[in-house]
This record gives structure tokens, C-alpha cells and sequence, in this order.
């Protein structure tokens, strides 16, 4: 009887460590069916007209043409941290835990020791900004040459400058 229990123990514990498992191909059809609810009730012409206005250039700084976006936004994960008035971001998330993650990954594999986040704005975003400036030329100057300054990939299609309020 002991052994046809521990038998049967050994197939249960079986069955469960071969079950289902989260994937990255799961993943991504989670995210992109997300997506698509965020479309739902909006034309695909609609959506275009959203994307570019969200991607415009609005300031012209030493001939660089550059998005710049008035948010009322506060240091998020490190109290230590402190956030400039002109900021570069490489980033956004709805999540702290992915936002702390992507910072640290700036701090330590790009040497970026002054990145940090800001939580704040109308939708209550994680900004990770990869380095904070005082006056909006060296901000611009930071954009100019950013993917030969920054090793990993940066998430945000066009990097901009967020100047907080």
C-alpha cells in the first residue's frame, strides 16, 4: 500500500512540475492583444493622427528640434534621488517594479550612476530618465548624440525631455 501511495505521489509531483508554463510567446500575445483593446473604438486613421501628435517635435533648441513635455512629475523609487528641472527619458512604464529595474540596468550596465525615475503626469506613469540637466540645451545636447552614449536598447521610441513642473 505504501509503495502504490508513493508511486502515485511521484506521478502527481510529475504531472505538476511538466504543466503548463508561462512563456515569452504567451507573453508577447498577452501584450499584443492588450494593444488591441487599447485601439478598440478608434479608426486606424484616428489612431495614426494620436501617435504622431504624441511624437511631435515642439521646441527648437541650438537647431535641434526636440519633443519637450510639461509634467508635474516626482521622484519615484529612491527618496535619495534628486530630479532636475530638464530631464532625458528613455522610458515609460504603468509599473515601478519594471521601471526600478530598467534604471538600475542604466546605472549598471551603461554607467548612467545619476538615472532615476519619476512617477507623476496625466497618466500616472514611471518616467525613467537617464540623466537630469538644469537648462534645456544640455538636455538637447544629451538626445543629439544618445545612441552612441547609451549601450542597451532604449525603450522609448523617440527619446524627449520632460521639464518638470
Amino acid at each position: 500500500m505504501k509503495k502504490t501511495l508513493y508511486i502515485l505521489l511521484l506521478a502527481i509531483m510529475a504531472v505538476m512540475t511538466t504543466g503548463c508554463h508561462s512563456s515569452e510567446q504567451n507573453y508577447r500575445e498577452a501584450y499584443e492583444k492588450a494593444m488591441e483593446r487599447r485601439k478598440t473604438g478608434i479608426g486606424a486613421e484616428d489612431y495614426a493622427k494620436i501617435e504622431a501628435e504624441r511624437q511631435r517635435y515642439t521646441h527648437v533648441i541650438n537647431g535641434d528640434s526636440v519633443r519637450m513635455v510639461y509634467v508635474n512629475a516626482n521622484v519615484a523609487i529612491d527618496s535619495t534621488d534628486v530630479a532636475k528641472t530638464y530631464n532625458v527619458v528613455v522610458a515609460t512604464f504603468s509599473q515601478r517594479i519594471n521601471a526600478k529595474s530598467y534604471r538600475d540596468r542604466l546605472r549598471e550596465e551603461c554607467g548612467f550612476a545619476g538615472s532615476y525615475v519619476l512617477f507623476g503626469g496625466p497618466d500616472k506613469q514611471y518616467y525613467v530618465i537617464l540623466e537630469g540637466f538644469d537648462d534645456k540645451e544640455s538636455a538637447a545636447a544629451m538626445l543629439r548624440d544618445l545612441d552612441k552614449k547609451v549601450a542597451m536598447k532604449i525603450l522609448e521610441p523617440l527619446p524627449w525631455i520632460l521639464c518638470k513642473i
